[in-house]
């Protein structure tokens, strides 16, 4: 199986918007690119909502006979272990290998051993195709690599080998996941990463690396443009030249994750994908929860009370609520409003403030945060939540095609910036 050149992973946490969300993907069909849908849920996500990984398979399956989409689609096992991994098998063929917990823990000593001497070749400047600065490699940074990254590597080809075992070879696609590192991989080490993946045997498609500055839920990048813009054309170039230099698979690419909403950076990455003709994945999780929410308060009615009582519970349970995603979120608690405010709200007021357009003077990144950590309280209605998602399905569709479309595929693919 092999993963096409482009491709966005779309979450759906409550399996409504399936050909809403395919629907964008038509559109850039139209338009003359073909982008493929993976959906994606995580372990945490169906924990908390109380669904199954075969939820996602049907409603991608049904979403793809509704739409009349003929184009390849996948489910994606997103942030999988090897403890969760056979919850997933069945239904999924696309498995994000999450080796976070496995990053700085220090590999075998054999291990390391024959990391160095497979890699010993490459200490020297490395000019790699695209890069105007040659690469530094040096003994003791291919030290330093594996004993930071060689025993994620090496749970990453177990639990590789284990779906294999599972679902034989060439039938799913394999991502594995760099992001969660405390520091963003230099292009050498990136080189070294994929390395002792090609050695370990774990024929991956998609890596998903740690970049500088904050890819916050929902909200816009953070941090320095031109940096970014310098590291993305690294890894691009890198991961290129890894492919031919380990026979790694051609369709070989990168993975942003957290990537929605990162309007600021999608003209960069564009224009580096189409300078390296290289294929992108990126994942955007939450924006489709987001656009129920705003939806259900465009309603008006109990719809718009739905919503402010997901906020309000939400700032009521913050810290419970915001305990698993504290790296990936950043909440000014003196910039949420208070509920009082928030019942008061028309449906206008709502909007404006949860909508992610930074030119409205409404528009409020931590309440925009804070809903967005908050689909735990709409689980937790039950019907009443389904029942107003059924009820307002005509607001939310259209706007959960809009977002994807309009505000994430037509700049990151077709526009010619």
């Amino acid at each position: 199986m092999t993963i096409e050149k482009y491709s966005i992973g779309i979450g759906d946490r409550f399996g409504h918007q399936g050909a809403a969300q395919l629907a964008a993907f038509v559109k850039a069909k139209e338009r003359g690119v073909s982008i493929v849908p993976v959906w994606n849920k995580s372990n945490r996500e169906h924990a908390l909502i109380g669904t199954r990984p075969a939820d996602v398979r049907k409603e991608a399956d049904r979403a793809v006979g509704v739409v009349g989409w003929n184009d390849s689609y996948y489910v994606d096992a997103d942030h999988i272990g090897i403890n969760t991994v056979d919850l997933f098998v069945e239904p999924s063929n696309y498995f994000t290998l999450d080796v976070a917990d496995f990053i700085g823990k220090e590999p075998a000593h054999d291990d390391l051993k024959k990391f160095q001497n497979e890699c010993g070749k490459y200490v020297g400047n490395l000019r790699v195709s695209g890069l105007k600065e040659s690469i530094a490699i040096t003994k003791g940074m291919i030290t330093a690599v594996g004993l930071k990254y060689l025993s994620a590597v090496k749970e990453a080809g177990k639990i590789y080998r284990h779906i294999v075992s599972r679902k034989g070879k060439d039938t799913f696609i394999t991502e594995v996941s760099t992001d969660e590192s405390n520091d963003p991989q230099t292009p050498a080490e990136l080189f070294l990463i994929l390395a002792a993946l090609a050695q370990e045997g774990v024929m991956l498609q998609t890596i998903a690396t740690k970049f500088t500055g904050e890819f916050l839920k929902g909200v816009d990048y953070v941090g320095d443009i031109k940096k970014f813009a310098k590291e993305f054309e690294q890894d691009i170039a890198i991961i290129a030249f890894a492919v031919k230099e380990f026979s790694l698979p051609e369709s070989l690419k990168i993975s942003v994750h957290s990537g929605s909403d990162k309007f600021s950076i999608y003209p960069i990455i564009n224009r580096t994908i189409k300078k390296f003709d290289a294929g992108l994945h990126l994942k955007t999780a939450g924006t489709t929860w987001l656009e129920e929410v705003i939806g259900l308060a465009k309603s008006g009615g109990a719809g718009l009370q739905i919503a402010k009582d997901v906020y309000v519970q939400s700032y009521q349970r913050f810290d419970e609520l915001a305990k698993p995603y504290l790296t990936v979120i950043d909440i000014d608690v003196k910039k949420l409003p208070n509920p009082s405010t928030v019942n008061g709200w028309s449906s206008q007021d709502f909007v404006c403030a949860l909508k992610h357009d930074q030119s409205c003077p409404q528009y409020n990144n931590s309440f925009r945060q804070l809903v967005h950590i908050g689909y735990k309280i709409a689980a937790e209605m039950g019907e009443r939540f389904m029942t107003a998602l059924d009820e307002s399905q005509k607001d939310i569709s259209a706007g959960v095609t809009e977002n994807i479309f309009q505000r994430h595929l037509v700049p990151l693919f077709l526009n010619n910036d």
